[in-house]
């Protein structure tokens, strides 16, 4: 704006220019006479102004009383605020004291039982304590690195409190700064509510959209405020270009119609001299070649302006499309910056997760924490937050960065507005073409009349001699030439000497400030490498920063890493339990098989007895027989008896060597488990060895950290020393510089003035510079603070990382040690297997032994039959003893029958056991079968249910974008319907907009209720009555505009019809009458302009009272518009709703509109305002016009100036008439907006409650949804179930099989396994089915996508349930094909014994393939597993290839109950992300009303300050002090009140986290517990079981010797009744009685055998009682172990509490410590900002002098201006007397001794004796030297002055350049020099013009004595001669200032202009030059 004033007032000031030097007497009478007028006028009126005044001054008084009415009842509101805050906060600090109470005994009972539980733990890991026990250091949670930020930042809230309220500029900038940190921290407060409440209900969620939405339109909204900023700018600098071309143009104009003029004048004295050619022809033909010469260098300059205008036109559309180009960059850098956005508010998530974390280590350093402390971690919570909000923040000003990018969109509009400037140029180019080609003709015209004269001359013969004697004057005045031009030389000589010497003294100057230069530039050389050297620092401080945080991630990688290794750790005791519970197993069917083999041997030696009795038998038949055959015949029997004993023996051979091959068998099994064992064991070890390894390298990793830490910190400090030593040495040298510089150039008092201020601006800017450099250093050392703290706690987590590791060792030889023992028990398991192999072998020999047996029995019968045969033929002497034989043998046999009949009885009782076996596996198959059937069908309905959830999804997301459409177009036309409403006044909408736009479209997913659609109608319809209100006041607006435009432009075009009619008149008379008539004339005008001025006079009183009332009624239509804010914010608060659904799309467009109607209004208020100053001008000027006396000469230059006033006064009128009718359009179109926005709100409406109803349709199919997935889950739980007690009866079927079938208790392991592994394939899914996501959160789009979460994972769970249903179903039938096998081949073979022995190498095969099977599954698990971590996680190879190894160890171990124990740890965590998230939100919730209550303080600062302005302006500056002073005391009590309220609540959360962590601690141990007891319920059932089986087998051994004692008696009472059959029926059978008696021997062998028995088992009795008490002894032992770990756990926990106590106290020294240096760091900082507000006052200071020293050397230049040009005009100046006597006395003396007067006369002016001579000689030609002396010598009344070396002769110059110098010569005042005092010097533009006006501003009085003081450094004594003397003085600022030029008095405003001393060698293109330069 100032360059728009400069240009516009140095215009007028050209224009007014040549009004001449006669308005300088005229300017003071004006000024005192309209002074005058205007008091009468006042006089005049006394009885209006007081009422305009009284009503100013009540609307004022209304307007402050609503303003102290608001300030009160916010006063009111805030303490009603404070006091329920209070309340508040008493409540829950007693609710919370409660709480800690029961926490806190909660917490010592909890204690209790630890302490309890470590001892018996220490007692169990005494051994582990001694190996690390000096390893053992707690973490202490770092303090946090930004806590002297957050209170630095909390201290510049509130920095200039205290400023000073007497500078209003100071004051509204700094309005500015706080609206600025209140917009930033307004869109922090949304973006961490957005964050914090992202799982809150949903009005949170919309309050943070519509605040970022808001923070969005405020950034739009300083973005189109810079835009029309940059358009102000560019509209200024059009102007002041089309103002120069224009003057460009006009004095281009003006030398051409010179130039017309001079031809003009030429052509006339050619016309004159064609009667007598002489002489003068010759310098006519000069000075026409002169002018042709002039002409082409005119068109070459023409020319070369323009190529450069094309140049600049080239230019102009390269920048443009540079420009373009750079808008396409930037559009993408924008995009780019965009993602970048999206990816900083992704990264914000793991950096709160980090918060959270930082949460809970903080309230673990110390149990009891006092009050005191409780500030530590409210700093450390906030300083993290505030961390995070930095992020935010360079967020934020990217995006601010983006905004002014987007500024460079506007240069397409200035590049259209260039492309017109260079089409105006073009035709200002073509019209000089024009003008050129004129010009061409007329000098081809001149041509051709110089052709035609010299043709005439040829004519005129007879004019010869005339012209032989013009060549010999030419000759005599070409030798007169060549002395002038020798006297010339001499003076071109000693000029040139002057211009050497004034050269000498410039190098010197410029010798000088290159050296002060280079000095500057030494010195910013150095600023800039210690800038340099601070810019690495910070770099290496950036680095140490991000080798921290990798540091931190490796830690936190390496964290996981032992949790996944603790989690193996647990996997793998798990496994060692199944383990276990396997062993146990098996050593119950040993014992069964045990019993089984006792069983048999029993049986074995009863067979053995019977067998025994049938050899007897035997023998004693085959003595009968052999006697038989003896006496009878037949040998051939023997042989064949013989035959089939070999056959027999080598039966038994074969079976005796499979046998053998079966024992092998076993053997290599026993073995092969032996080496699985060994290999277990290794792979332990190498778990072990890898653990160690990677704590060694965690370990040196961590040291060599450490060490590069510390070393780059050394390295920075000794830089940062050296950097200190080098800033300290270069202010010596500048010093040094200074003193040098100083005492050098001391004599020079001005240059060395200029200097000296330079160099202390230098070293105030050092100084300047060494503060930041200071102020960097202490960032840089609290930094380093930081990243030592940092480098502790990476410390400490190391530490509790070697504990970690020391417990892993423990538990690894724990592990070894079970692993001994579990290889002791494989060995007596390997020994019961051998123990079983014999016992299968004697049952083989046994069933061998019975099938001969069997086959004898048959040929004894068939001998028997033989031998009947044999004695029925044979004689029947012996027939009594044969009868005895025959019943003793059929006896025998009948009892052979009946133990036959009882051994195919038990075979066929174990063919049907066998057969309900298969039964029940079949049965089993078909259950698996149509469980897979039934899990593909829920497969199935899965898929079925995933795609109708996708595609609800897809149908949501397209009603959704619909819905958006609708709400685009609706927010649309609501902002056209905005419009209306916004053209009344753009001020009062601000506000409207900033707090209707607190709510934005963020529910656009959500329900709307009737509720809100009621709410929305009641809206639309105020709006409604609104939009109708505000249409009103624009209608009745425009009428009072239209009124007051045609009132003003009725009264204009009155007084300019006056004004023309009178320049009519005048015209008339100045060209009729004569110079008589004109005085006559003139004094009729004067009482006709006395009259006219009295008439105007009145006219402008009336104005004065139309100005009154204007301002009554500007002031009643602010009060109405105060009234209509305040209902308007009324209105808001209920238009918030609907805001919520509308986008500020069309805001931008609205805005510009409301700006450019604000913008014309205030132009036009502008404009009137120059009218009406202009009127006033126009008056004073007809005042003054008839007061002068030299009337005739001022009439003409006042009746132009009146004419060019009048034209534009018209366009004036024009232009007002125009922007009504702009108004007129813009209201109707504002009206048919109305109308469409009304329709479409109907449209609205409509559409609103359609979308109601869909989201009531998507509401009852979500819950639809919901239930079937419920009904799913209830489903998997119920089959689940079933299962349970399908495996539940499988086990009871299996018992009793074990109880009812001995002999085949081999088979039910199998059953066991597949039911076992049946349950733990159903453990997966019940747990899957149980984990499933039971929470639904509120928001829509977190429920779809915890939906498409918990179905992906029930997904992978089924599909994983499936293959393991797959493997098992497999592995089933593949059992199930074997058993078809064996059950045909035991029908293909014969023999029922050998069955069972290929039974149980089958199963021996099973097992190991089952095994095997396994053992693929689970590494092929395992591979498919890496394979996906590989996939994942590419850049951690290192990590997963450990990972790989531990889960390929867990996976073989066991995968199901890790699974489970998993999903248990997952939930607990999620427990505790919970909770974390809680407290996060807590303390966010905290931080929010803290921001918002800084807000609110901040907004009631910017009205304080608001009004602190308006009573400065009306001068009541006490009250509002006191109300600030106020505001601040409370300010003071609330952020106190706040930090207290943020003290207790941070001392609560410690509190709680602190509970929360002992509850974990507690849970803990009670699930060890819990683990504990159900170990040893598990030993002690196994105890019970062992005893049970012992009972059995006693009790079966019972029963067997009672068997036994029957038999014996059974026997006994045989051989008695035989032995009496035998004496009574003969004595011959003695042979009979000695085989009896043979028998009795056996049967007392027998009895000996069975007492033999009898003590083994005995034996065996004592042997299972040693083993019972060797069990209860190790239990006893176990329970001892148990306890001393305990003990050691509860002595390292002790351990640990002491460490942390004393790291605590530790914490608590260095925090105090911290606090200190806090304090310190902010006296330090208040201090240095007081001096730099003492520095900025001095600079001040400075600057004004330097000011004041650049006018006091413009007035001395001007002072030595005017000597110089005293002195030129006095040195060749001639006394007037004399040569008026010597003239007179010429004409006096006779004409003889004339000549003698004449050379006195030469001898007086300089002439030479010789010139005087050839003059008298050539005394012909007078008439030429007259007209040449008159020209050129000058008026009577000025002497000649002396030739410059540069001046031609007077003959040699044109006929223009002789009328320049006479008119300069005449311009030459006559009075002698004026004394000129120092005080009394003024620059040389205008006399009066300097004064420094007091209404006009420092600044702008500043920027116009800069604009004069640029040309003061150049000293005029030494500068050369052309800048000694301007052509033409330098504008000052004149009518440039602030005030507008017509309301100052013109003795002020007008130059009175001194004549311009135009130099002899001025040529018109000089002058031009002159007028470009300027």
């Amino acid at each position: 704006m100032s360059s728009w004033l400069g240009g516009l007032g140095s215009g007028l000031g050209q224009s007014l220019g040549q009004v001449g030097g006669s308005l300088a007497s005229l300017t003071g009478q004006i000024s005192n006479f309209t002074k005058d007028m205007l008091m009468e006028g006042t006089e005049d009126v006394p009885a209006d102004l007081p009422n305009s005044g009284r009503e100013e001054n009540e609307a004022t008084h209304s307007v402050l009383r609503s303003e102290n009415e608001r300030l009160k009842k916010l006063y009111t509101d805030l303490e009603e605020k404070h006091e329920a805050s209070e309340l508040q906060i008493k409540q829950q600090s007693s609710s919370y004291r409660n709480q800690l109470q029961q926490k806190e005994e909660e917490i010592n009972h909890l204690k209790a039982r630890q302490t309890a539980l470590q001892d018996e733990l220490l007692r169990l890991q005494s051994a582990a304590q001694s190996a690390h026990s000096g390893s053992g250091s707690a973490p202490a949670a770092s303090a946090p690195s930004s806590f002297s930020y957050g209170v630095s930042h909390q201290r510049s809230a509130f920095h200039e409190d205290d400023m000073d309220f007497g500078d209003v500029i100071s004051s509204q900038q700094e309005i500015n700064r706080l609206s600025n940190e209140v917009l930033r921290l307004e869109s922090e407060l949304g973006h961490w509510r957005h964050i914090a409440q992202v799982q809150g209900a949903q009005s949170s969620d919309q309050t943070e959209i519509c605040k970022l939405q808001n923070i969005i339109k405020e950034l739009k909204q300083s973005r189109s405020q810079e835009i029309d900023d940059h358009h102000h700018e560019m509209s200024v600098l059009q102007n002041a270009h089309q103002q120069r071309l224009t003057e460009i143009s006009r004095r281009h104009r003006e030398e051409l119609r010179d130039y017309e003029d001079r031809i003009e004048e030429l052509e006339n004295q050619l016309l004159q001299g064609d009667s007598r050619v002489t002489v003068t022809d010759h310098s006519k033909v000069y000075e026409l070649q002169n002018t042709i010469q002039i002409l082409q260098m005119e068109k070459v300059e023409s020319t070369k302006k323009i190529e450069d205008l094309e140049n600049k036109i080239k230019e102009i559309h390269k920048r443009l499309s540079s420009a373009e180009h750079d808008q396409e960059v930037w559009k993408k850098e924008q995009e780019r910056l965009e993602v970048e956005k999206s990816r900083m508010t992704e990264q914000c998530e793991p950096v709160k997760l980090e918060h959270s974390e930082a949460q809970q280590s903080a309230p673990r350093q110390s149990d009891a924490v006092s009050e005191e402390e409780t500030v530590l971690p409210h700093s450390a919570s906030v300083a993290e937050v505030l961390r995070l909000q930095q992020a935010l923040t360079d967020a934020e000003n990217e995006i601010m960065r983006l905004s002014s990018v987007n500024k460079d969109t506007n240069l397409a509009e200035d590049n259209q507005k260039l492309q017109m400037c260079v089409q105006t140029l073009e035709k200002e180019k073509s019209l000089l073409s024009q003008e050129k080609e004129e010009l061409q003709i007329s000098l081809s015209k001149l041509s051709s009349e110089y052709e035609a004269i010299k043709s005439t001359a040829t004519r005129d013969l007879d004019l010869f001699s005339q012209v032989h004697d013009l060549k010999h004057n030419l000759e005599a005045k070409e030798q007169e030439l060549n002395q002038s031009i020798h006297e010339n030389e001499i003076l071109m000589a000693e000029l040139e000497e002057l211009d050497k010497q004034n050269q000498e003294a410039t190098k010197h100057v410029i010798l000088i400030k290159d050296e002060l230069s280079k000095q500057q530039s030494e010195g910013d050389s150095v600023i800039k490498k210690l800038r340099e050297e601070l810019d690495d620092e910070k770099q290496r401080t950036h680095r140490l920063e991000d080798d921290k945080m990798n540091i931190i991630k490796e830690l936190n990688a390496q964290k996981e890493k032992l949790t996944h290794s603790e989690q193996v750790l647990s996997d793998l005791q798990l496994a060692k339990q199944k383990l276990e519970d396997q062993v146990e197993d098996l050593v119950d069917q040993l014992s069964k098989s045990e019993k089984n083999n006792f069983d048999i041997q029993k049986e074995n030696h009863e067979l053995r007895e019977h067998i025994r009795q049938n050899e007897e038998e035997l023998s004693t038949v085959r003595s009968e027989l052999t006697q038989s055959q003896t006496q009878g015949s037949g040998w051939n029997l023997k042989d064949d008896l013989l035959k089939e004993r070999e056959t027999e023996v080598r039966n038994l051979k074969q079976n005796l060597s499979e046998i053998e091959q079966l024992n092998e068998h076993l053997k290599q099994v026993a073995f092969d488990l032996r080496t699985e064992n060994e290999k277990l064991v290794v792979a332990c070890e190498d778990v072990r060895n890898q653990l160690e390894a990677s704590v060694a390298g965690n370990n040196q990793i961590s040291l060599e950290k450490t060490a590069l830490l510390e070393w780059e910190k050394a390295q920075l400090e000794t830089e940062l020393c050296r950097a200190e030593k080098r800033l300290l040495e270069e202010e010596r040298r500048h010093k040094q510089t200074v003193e040098e510089l100083s005492s050098a150039h001391s004599p020079d008092a001005s240059a060395v003035q200029l200097e000296q201020e330079r160099l202390i601006q230098l070293n105030q800017e050092k100084d300047f510079e060494i503060a930041d450099l200071k102020r960097s250093i202490e960032r840089m050392d609290t930094d380093h603070q930081q990243t030592r703290e940092a480098l502790s706690s990476s410390l400490e987590e190391q530490k509790q990382l070697t504990q970690l590791i020391n417990e892993k060792e423990d538990c690894i030889v724990k592990l070894k040690e079970r692993s001994s023992e579990l290889q002791k028990e494989l060995d007596t398991c390997a020994q019961t297997l051998r123990r079983d192999e014999t016992l299968r072998q004697t049952i083989e020999e046994k069933d061998r032994s019975l099938s001969s047996m069997k086959e004898e029995n048959n040929h004894l019968q068939e001998e028997l039959e033989r031998l009947r045969e044999q004695q029925s033929r044979a004689a029947p002497a012996p027939e009594p003893r044969a009868r005895g034989s025959t019943t003793e043998l059929e006896s025998e046999l009948s009892q052979l029958h009946t133990i036959k009949d009882h051994l195919e009885e038990e075979i066929k009782h174990h063919q049907k056991m066998i057969d309900d076996q298969n039964e029940n596996k079949m049965q089993l198959l078909q259950s698996l079968q149509e469980q897979k059937k039934e899990m593909d069908e829920f497969r199935h309905q899965h898929e079925q249910m995933s795609i109708t959830h996708a595609r609800l999804f897809l149908e949501k997301d397209e009603e959704i974008k619909n819905l958006q459409k609708t709400i685009e177009q609706i927010k649309a036309q609501l902002h056209e319907e905005r419009q209306d409403s916004q053209t009344e006044n753009s001020d009062i909408f601000q506000e409207t907009k900033v707090q209707s736009l607190n709510m934005e479209n963020g529910s656009e997913k959500h329900d709307l209720s009737k509720a809100e659609t009621e709410r929305l109608v009641k809206g639309i319809k105020e709006r409604e009555l609104e939009i109708k209100l505000l249409n009103e006041k624009n209608i009745s607006l425009t009428k009072q505009i239209d009124q007051l435009s045609k009132d003003e432009v009725g009264k204009l075009t009155e007084i300019i019809q006056q004004k023309d009619l009178e320049i009519q008149a005048l015209h008339a008379r100045v060209s009729s009458a004569s110079c008589s008539q004109d005085v006559v004339c003139l004094q009729q005008q004067l009482h006709a302009y006395a009259m006219e001025r009295e008439k105007v006079m009145v006219v402008l009183n009336e104005k004065t009272r139309e100005n009154s009332q204007l301002k009554t009624e500007y002031h009643r239509m602010m009060d109405i518009i105060s009234a209509k804010e305040a209902a308007l914010i009324k209105l808001q608060d209920e238009n918030k709703k609907m805001s919520t659904r509308f986008e500020s799309s069309g805001q931008d467009m609205f805005k510009e509109t409301i700006q450019n109607l604000s913008r014309i209004i205030r132009e036009k208020d502008i404009e009137i305002d120059a009218l009406s100053q202009k009127c006033q001008t126009l008056l004073t000027v007809l005042q003054t016009s008839g007061t002068g006396s030299e009337a005739g000469g001022v009439n003409s230059n006042q009746f132009e100036e009146l004419l060019q006033e009048r034209d534009k006064l018209k366009q004036q009128v024009k232009k007002m008439e125009e922007w009504k009718r702009q108004v007129m359009t813009t209201v109707q179109n504002m009206q048919h907006e109305s109308a469409q926005l009304q329709e479409e709100l109907h449209q609205l409406q409509a559409q609103v409650s359609v979308d109601s109803d869909n989201n009531s349709k998507l509401q009852v199919d979500y819950t639809g949804l919901i239930q079937s997935y419920e009904q799913n889950e209830t489903k998997l739980k119920n089959f689940g179930q079933e299962l349970a007690h399908v495996q539940h009866s499988i086990g009871q079927l299996c018992n009793t099989k074990d109880l009812l079938l001995g002999k085949l208790d081999i088979m039910s392991p199998q059953l066991s396994s597949g039911s076992s592994l049946t349950s733990q394939a159903a453990e997966p899914l019940r747990a899957s089915q149980s984990s499933g996501p039971h929470e639904s959160s509120q928001l829509l789009q977190q429920e779809v996508d915890d939906l498409r979460k918990s179905l992906q994972e029930k997904d992978a769970m089924i599909r994983t349930l499936q293959e393991n249903n797959h493997r098992l179903s497999d592995s089933v039938a593949a059992s199930s094909e074997v058993e078809r096998k064996e059950h045909e081949q035991t029908d293909s073979e014969i023999k029922q014994l050998k069955e069972k022995q290929e039974v149980l190498q089958n199963l021996l095969k099973e097992k190991d393939l089952l095994i095997k099977a396994k053992s693929d599954q689970l590494h092929s698990s395992n591979e498919n597993f890496a394979n996906k971590v590989n996939e994942n996680e590419l850049l951690r190879q290192a990590v997963t290839n450990l990972k790989e190894r531990i889960l390929i160890l867990e996976m073989d171990i066991s995968r199901l109950k890790g699974e489970n124990e998993k999903i248990i740890e997952a939930s607990k965590g999620k427990e505790t992300e919970y909770q974390a998230l809680q407290e996060t939100n807590m303390k966010f919730s905290m931080m929010l009303r803290e921001k918002e209550f800084e807000c609110h303080s901040m907004r009631e600062k910017a009205l304080a300050f608001e009004q602190l302005l308006k009573e400065k302006e009306q001068g009541k500056a006490g009250e509002l002090n006191q109300l600030l002073n106020a505001v601040k005391s409370m300010q003071e009590k609330t952020v106190t009140f706040q930090q207290e309220r943020d003290q207790v609540m941070l001392a609560l959360k410690q509190k709680q986290m602190e509970n929360s962590t002992l509850q974990n601690e507690v849970q803990r141990l009670r699930d060890k517990e819990s683990r504990l007891n159900q170990e040893l319920q598990r030993l002690r059932d196994h105890l019970l079981e062992s005893e049970d089986s012992h009972t059995r087998e006693a009790l079966a051994a019972e029963d067997r010797e009672a068997k036994l004692r029957k038999k014996v008696s059974v026997l006994e009472e045989k051989l008695v009744s035989s032995s009496n059959a035998m004496e009574n029926a003969s004595h011959q059978a003695s042979v009979q009685v000695e085989s009896l008696q043979e028998q009795l021997n056996m049967v007392s062998k027998q009895r000996d055998d069975t007492a033999l028995q009898l003590s083994v088992s005995q034996e065996q009795v004592k042997q299972y009682a040693l083993s019972l008490a060797n069990l209860q002894m190790v239990l006893e032992h176990f329970q001892q172990e148990e306890k001393a770990m305990y003990s050691a756990e509860l002595e390292k926990q002790n351990h640990l509490l002491a460490e942390w106590k004393k790291k605590a106290e530790t914490l608590e020294g260095k925090v105090f410590s911290l606090q200190e240096r806090l304090d310190e760091a902010n006296a330090a900082l208040d201090s240095a900002s007081r001096l730099t507000e003492q520095l900025d006052l001095k600079e001040e200071q400075i600057e004004e002098l330097k000011k004041q020293n650049e006018l006091h050397q413009e007035m001395l230049d001007d002072a030595q201006k005017k000597l110089m040009n005293l002195v030129n005009s006095t040195e060749g100046k001639v006394d007037k007397v004399l040569m008026r006597n010597l003239f007179i006395g010429h004409f006096h003396t006779p004409k003889n001794q004339r000549h003698e007067v004449l050379r006195l006369m030469g001898s007086i002016l300089g002439v030479k004796r010789e010139d005087m001579e050839q003059l008298f000689a050539e005394d012909q030609g007078g008439v030429t030297r007259w007209m040449a002396g008159w020209l050129g010598g000058g008026s009577k009344s000025v002497p000649n002055t002396p030739l410059r070396p540069n001046q031609q002769s007077v003959f040699n110059s044109s006929f223009s350049e002789l009328f320049v110098k006479f008119l300069e010569t005449e311009s030459h005042p006559s009075a002698p020099p004026p004394k000129l005092s120092v005080h009394d010097l003024k620059p040389l533009d205008s006399p009066g013009r300097r004064k420094v006006d007091p209404g006009i501003p420092e600044s702008f009085r500043d920027t116009a004595e800069s604009r004069a003081g640029r040309r003061a450094d150049v000293n005029p004594f030494l500068a050369p001669r052309s800048a000694a003397v301007p052509l033409i003085s330098p504008a000052g600022p004149g009518p440039g200032g602030p005030g507008h030029l017509l309301l100052k008095p013109i003795s002020d405003v007008l130059p009175t202009f001194t004549p311009l001393p135009v130099s002899p060698d001025s040529s018109a293109g000089a002058v031009l030059k002159g007028l470009l330069k300027q």
